[in-house]
């Protein structure tokens, strides 16, 4: 029990860090938008950018061997699981777009408007209560 306890507890801290990187990533993304043409600070923000995205993948790859200990050694189950690895996957997606705009901002592409990426920048926020939730309620 207390290797089970640890490894939720680590599984969590990432988990974490990664929400850290979803959450702001968007938001880096808001101020490229909103920086005209400054060339000083749109380069100052893709170097933000940039590291955070790479954090960002670290946390979650950590956070998902984790899950996965938690999933086949302590042998967690049920639908309320897959449902939450639904929500998982698609906010990796959601993070993986941010980054590809990030890139793109690099390679001299427009981002959406700030406005778009405010209203953006919202859905995680969704997709983790509902992942809260279902690991708390455990609901089927």
């Amino acid at each position: 029990m207390n290797a089970y306890l640890w490894t939720k507890t680590f599984h969590l801290v990432f988990v974490m860090a990664w929400m850290g990187s979803v959450f702001y990533l968007p938001r880096i993304l808001v101020n490229l938008a909103e920086a005209g043409d400054e060339p000083a600070v749109r380069a100052r923000l893709v170097l933000m950018g940039r590291r955070l995205y790479r954090f960002g993948h670290i946390m979650f790859g950590i956070a998902a061997i984790l899950g996965g200990v938690l999933w086949f050694v302590f042998h967690m189950s049920g639908g309320w699981l897959h449902a939450k690895l639904t929500v998982v996957a698609a906010m990796l997606a959601f993070y993986i777009v941010t980054g590809r705009w990030l890139k793109g901002v690099d390679q001299g592409r427009a981002l959406p408007s700030s406005r778009t990426l405010r209203i953006f920048n919202e859905i995680p926020v969704f997709a983790l209560i509902a992942i809260v939730w279902l690991v708390l309620a455990k609901p089927f």
